[in-house]
């Protein structure tokens, strides 16, 4: 079981050539969605309110097979703004509330069966509720995997310095972190990237990988180093393609049964093959959200085995 813990939303999606759009989102629970889409149960640990909105984030989680352990409460579903520019680029504005009052008295139970917990984006920095994600990672550790992804929101958190700091406490706790380069050039503008994610990497996790949009990604590891190019497609826009990243590492781990706080050391020791198809993988389901509307991510038919 795969447990992901973050903030759900509902995307407002604008742009000059096309009507407003809505979709339920989130980066957490898009990769709650990719990774239930890709054939793995998964829980997601969030909030979201009793309105319209978030009657709309729960048919989406629910029709998705995706488990929902915890109830809707009565604060307003967050939202995020995404501006469209001409090639698809999406640029966010947010008006959210991130708490999860119950989570510590609810955590015996929802860690119950998890081999892999997921984490990150607002979640994991925005108070009041990043502190209690923290102590669910800590918890969660001897038995579980813990991934995590910064997916930095400037927009929200402006402190670099303090985002950078807590960035540095999930990735310490971590076995397997992604970040974007724009998250790495924000957090540490005057280092290069790789120097960056080696440096991560020392910290404890035993993958850091990073995505680059049209450039691809890359990733690293104690035993080496691997590179995944884009494959040809016509981008619609970009909203959620990080996260179906995401998903698709994640899953492809478990497929190859790296998960479980007792499998650290194999973990640890993943091969070059098996690092470049797993971020091969990852490349793949991301070029296919890319080529579709809003975040959407694939299913196992849409994509060759990992």
């Amino acid at each position: 079981m795969l447990t992901v813990i973050g903030e759900a939303l509902v995307d407002e999606v604008l742009s000059d050539t096309a009507p407003k759009r809505f979709h339920p989102g989130g980066s957490p629970l898009n990769v709650a969605v990719g990774v239930a889409r890709l054939g793995r149960p998964v829980q997601f640990v969030g909030r979201y309110g009793t309105d319209a909105y978030g009657q709309l984030i729960h048919e989406h989680l629910r029709g998705n097979s995706v488990l929902t352990p915890l109830p809707p409460d009565d604060l307003p579903t967050s939202v995020a703004t995404a501006l469209l520019d001409p090639a698809g680029g999406a640029r966010y504005t947010f008006d959210l509330k991130w708490q999860l009052p119950s989570l510590a008295e609810s955590l015996p139970r929802l860690l119950d069966g998890t081999t892999m917990l997921h984490t990150g984006s607002i979640a994991a920095m925005l108070q009041p509720g990043a502190d209690a994600v923290l102590r669910a990672v800590e918890r969660a550790r001897p038995s579980a995997t813990i991934t995590y992804d910064p997916n930095c929101r400037p927009s929200i958190i402006t402190d670099v310095a303090y985002a950078r700091e807590q960035a540095e406490r999930f990735v310490a706790l971590a076995d397997v972190v992604k970040a974007s380069d724009e998250d790495l050039a924000w957090l540490y503008p005057d280092e290069d990237p790789r120097d960056a994610a080696r440096r991560w990497l020392a910290m404890g996790p035993a993958l850091v990988a990073v995505t680059g949009g049209s450039k691809g990604a890359w990733a690293v590891t104690a035993a080496g180093e691997a590179e995944a190019s884009v494959p040809p497609v016509t981008v619609v826009d970009t909203v959620g393609a990080g996260d179906s990243f995401m998903s698709a590492l994640l899953v492809s781990l478990m497929d190859r049964e790296l998960d479980g706080g007792a499998r650290r050391p194999e973990l640890a020791r993943i091969s070059a093959g098996d690092l470049n198809t797993v971020l091969g993988f990852a490349v793949r389901a991301a070029a296919v959200t890319v080529s579709r509307a809003g975040a959407n991510p694939p299913f196992r038919e849409d994509l060759p085995n990992p």
